[in-house]
């Protein structure tokens, strides 16, 4: 008798903390994006891998002060849309994930679900620049300068 009971404890405490991990995985206390220019990818943890980053956010173009956003993307497949994309601004969608009990979900509270190339940038409201597009027979500037 005592055998059942503590097995049936143990099995309600599963599906109780199975039940906390699914909520606080698939709800956000909220969402939004940021945009800057991503200045730091990697992978990181001792057991638990998850890449981390660093976007760099620039409130006043020439500005001294830089705000940095820190950010986690749990999908590999975000994580190369992320490297492909480094060194243009662009814009993150992210959703804050509150109770997740440890790092192996990621080190920041932030998640980032979709990156999109942002080609207007924004000086203040009503001023725009926008990117120009590269011009027939030029080439464009090489992703990473290395010597040969």
């Amino acid at each position: 008798m005592t055998l059942k009971r503590i097995l049936l404890a143990l099995l309600v405490l599963g599906l109780l903390a199975y039940g906390y991990f699914y909520i606080a995985l698939n709800w956000s206390y909220s969402s939004g994006e940021r945009a800057g220019w991503i200045q730091k990818l990697s992978k990181k943890g001792w057991v638990c891998k998850t890449w981390e980053g660093e976007l760099a956010l620039v409130s006043i173009p020439g500005s001294a002060t830089v705000e940095k956003f820190q950010f986690t993307a749990a999908d590999d497949a975000i994580a190369a849309e992320l490297t492909e994309v480094m060194g243009k601004r662009v814009t993150l969608h992210y959703e804050e994930k509150v109770g997740l009990p440890t790092t192996c979900f990621g080190e920041t509270r932030h998640f980032v679900t979709k990156v999109t190339v942002a080609n207007d940038i924004s000086l203040s409201p009503g001023v725009v620049v926008r990117s120009a597009p590269a011009l027939p027979g030029v080439p464009e500037a090489p992703a990473s300068a290395g010597s040969n």
